[in-house]
This record gives C-alpha cells, structure tokens and sequence, in this order.
C-alpha cells in the first residue's frame, strides 16, 4: 500500500500549533524552571509579577468582542483578577498594568491558545506552590483548576479555536500570535530573574 502524505490542513489547528511552537513552549518552561520561582515566597512573589505582566497584556483579548464571538465564554476566563488577588495575598499590591496586546482576531487567537494552555500545565506549578503553604485561597488563585477541571476545559477550548473557519493566511497568523506570546513570556522570565539566571549560568559552566 502506497502512503498518502496528509495534508497540515488535515490535522486539528490546535494540534498544528503545539507542533510549530514546541521548541518555544520547551524553551519557557527550562527558563521558569532554572529561575527556581517556588524556592520561597520572596521568589514566588516575583514569579507572580512575571504572571501579572503576561495576563494584564492579554486583558484586552479577553474583552474583545470579536473574540468573544468566536470563542463564547471568553470574557469570564481571564486570570488577572486572581493573580492581583495573590499579589495580595503576599502583602504587595499589585503593579500598574502593562501595555495590552494590539494584535490581528487571528494573531491573538495564538496568544489565547499560550494563555488557556498554561492553565492545563500549571497543576505542576500549583503542587509547588503548596510547599509554600499557598492554595486556590491564598496566593496560588491564578494556579488553581477551572470548575470544569483543567483537561475538560482545555477540551472545549480545543474544540472551539479548532472549529472556526480560517484562510491560509489566519492560519499563519495563529501560529505567530503564539510564537509572540512565548516569546514575550520568555523576555519578561529573564527581566525578573535575570540575576538569579546569570548566577544559575555561571554555576553550571563552572
């Protein structure tokens, strides 16, 4: 029997996206890793500006009425609120917030895509936060499951980014919204960190 080569278009979009942006998503989660953010609650609380910073850019998304269209529900799941709860809750107050994402429906559909993702990633983050005494009511809110439970949630996200109809060039678009979103994750990770990194660097050469 001959193989007949698939087409990318015959795959989901969600499952493309994982494939063009795995070597970014492997990149972000070394970097957090080696900054040791679960360490105490000092380097968790600038873990958190790191949070604060990447879902106070992603606020207008969330917001937007386009995108609300397309993906029903969308205004509710934004997690800013909670991470400047738990800001709070280490007794700081929370930063002003940043500069929001101005980016094409398409583009920020990869934003949205790295956004809602981390949620599914982060029940390892949320079991680290517990050795800091922190939990879904004090400190580690943003970390917490959705009620729906974090992979049923991602499902549905899933299911609704891989159900809109798209052309060739929105295609390509989602792709570089979630590269961008990665990598201005990565750029915020170094800023915070960026001591505690070098000195991690610098030990491991040595």
């Amino acid at each position: 029997m001959i193989a007949v080569p698939v087409s990318p278009l015959e795959t989901s979009r969600c499952k493309r996206l994982k494939a063009a942006t795995h070597r970014e998503h492997d990149s972000v989660d070394q970097l957090v890793m080696a900054a040791h953010p679960f360490e105490d609650r000092a380097r968790y609380g600038r873990f958190l500006l790191v949070q604060h910073h990447f879902h106070g850019s992603l606020h207008g998304l969330y917001e937007d009425p386009h995108l609300n269209a397309w993906l029903p529900g969308l205004s509710s799941l934004s997690r800013l609120a909670a991470v400047e709860q738990d800001i709070r809750d280490l007794g700081q107050l929370p930063p002003a917030l940043p500069a929001r994402v101005k980016v094409d429906p398409a583009q920020a559909l990869g934003w949205l895509y790295c956004s809602e993702g981390s949620n599914l990633g982060a029940a390892f983050l949320f079991k680290h936060t517990q050795c800091l005494g922190l939990d879904e009511s004090l400190g580690a809110r943003h970390l917490a499951a959705h009620p729906q439970g974090r992979a049923q949630h991602w499902k549905a996200f899933v299911s609704a980014i891989d159900g809109l109809a798209l052309d060739e060039q929105q295609e390509a678009d989602v792709i570089a919204g979630a590269i961008a979103a990665f990598e201005a994750y990565r750029t915020k990770v170094t800023e915070v960190f960026a001591a505690d990194l070098h000195t991690t660097t610098n030990t491991s050469k040595g």
